[in-house]
């Protein structure tokens, strides 16, 4: 009974704004991973295609795969996997023309190995680790490694990249990443003669550091209408592109003094109407929430979430005065109301993009 509405028109709108920001010139990837943030991949790959998005970021090549096996992209598409791949999963690179992320020599030497037995290329993106500390190799062996890669007739070099460690606060350290980034992109287009697609950009630093928009772009939340963090101080004019929505299911007055779901955690001071609502976290609404006063809205009326949170239902206090039924539909966060999914991460003591991908699939999308 939980539904997530998803607008089809907000998402446009955010790429909009997105592209207003960083200029025409820029090439933009829409970072569809995990899901879209939880939105549909599909439908937001379409609708991204639509509006004249050509490149594509996921978290791994299962990932990949689904979004170009899915046939929601009418056209060629350039879909790079941000993880650092296995050498039993370079085929499947292969196969399906999905571009890899590099970042050792190991797997250059693998690749270059499969590309061969294949009779193709691989075009790869080189990972520079410039202060993340996840993937990739620092500047001076990352440059060991495009020198690598031009010995290997298999390898195509489509793109070099690296990614901010915080591109809302520290912003002095950020510009130092860059600043490394762009001295190795530059020592190596110098040396080989050779122009790469070079990309850095995340939303923080979309709006934060706009020298660091280079060829490309890979904006992720704020696509799906949040902004990073709230000390980002450029802010633009995003909506939430996901709804949450369940049906109340059950209604009953309690007198003064009951208790409200599991470990008894909430006591009704005063008589009231509980509405028991057919969402809990199985759908994704956090556990954690339990008796932080998140709000939900029925009927134009804002209702406090009451007692502990469970798999399949959440209880809300309704008072005296509402008019709700059972069957009537209640916000639990989106553009509705005084709730988001930031307002949510921020009770849970979460992130927005948490909340977003935690909607399970068991709440229905329903596109608009």
């Amino acid at each position: 009974m939980t539904e997530a509405i998803v607008s089809l028109q907000h998402l446009q709108h955010n790429l909009s704004e997105i592209r207003r920001k960083t200029g025409e010139g820029v090439r933009i990837m829409g970072v569809v991973k995990a899901n879209a943030y939880g939105h549909d991949v599909h439908r937001v790959s379409e609708t991204l295609e639509q509006n004249g998005v050509t490149d594509f970021g996921v978290a791994n090549i299962q990932e990949a795969i689904e979004l170009q096996t899915g046939r929601a992209l009418k056209k060629p598409a350039s879909i790079l996997a941000f993880a650092s791949p296995l050498s039993s999963q370079i085929p499947f690179y292969l196969k399906h023309g999905i571009e890899m992320t590099l970042c050792n020599k190991e797997t250059l030497f693998a690749a270059e190995s499969h590309a061969a037995a294949t009779g193709k290329k691989l075009r790869v993106h080189i990972k520079v680790d410039t202060g993340m500390g996840r993937l990739g190799l620092p500047p001076a062996a990352a440059m060991e490694l495009l020198r690598a890669s031009e010995q290997c007739p298999g390898i195509e070099v489509k793109g070099i990249y690296t990614h901010f460690a915080d591109s809302s606060g520290d912003m002095e350290f950020t510009r130092r990443q860059l600043r490394d980034f762009l001295s190795l992109a530059s020592e190596y287009e110098h040396s080989s003669g050779k122009q790469v697609l070079r990309h850095a950009a995340n939303s923080g630093a979309i709006l934060s550091l706009p020298e660091a928009n280079l060829d490309m772009v890979r904006p992720g939340i704020t696509l799906y209408g949040y902004h990073p963090a709230k000390e980002t101080g450029t802010r633009l004019s995003l909506k939430p592109v996901m709804q949450v929505e369940g049906k109340i299911a059950f209604l009953k007055t309690v007198p003064s003094g009951s208790t409200i779901s599991y470990c008894r955690t909430w006591r009704a001071p005063a008589t009231t109407t509980i509405a028991t609502i057919a969402a809990g976290y199985a759908d994704g609404y956090p556990r954690a929430l339990s008796g932080k006063g998140a709000r939900v809205t029925a009927n134009g009326q804002s209702f406090s979430q009451v007692g502990t949170i469970t798999m399949d239902q959440i209880m809300v206090d309704l008072g005296t005065s509402s008019t709700a039924q059972v069957g009537d539909r209640v916000i639990l966060f989106g553009w509705e109301g005084p709730t988001t999914a930031e307002t949510l991460a921020d009770l849970s003591n979460t992130i927005s993009y948490e909340i977003l991908c935690a909607v399970s699939r068991r709440a229905d999308r329903i596109f608009r």
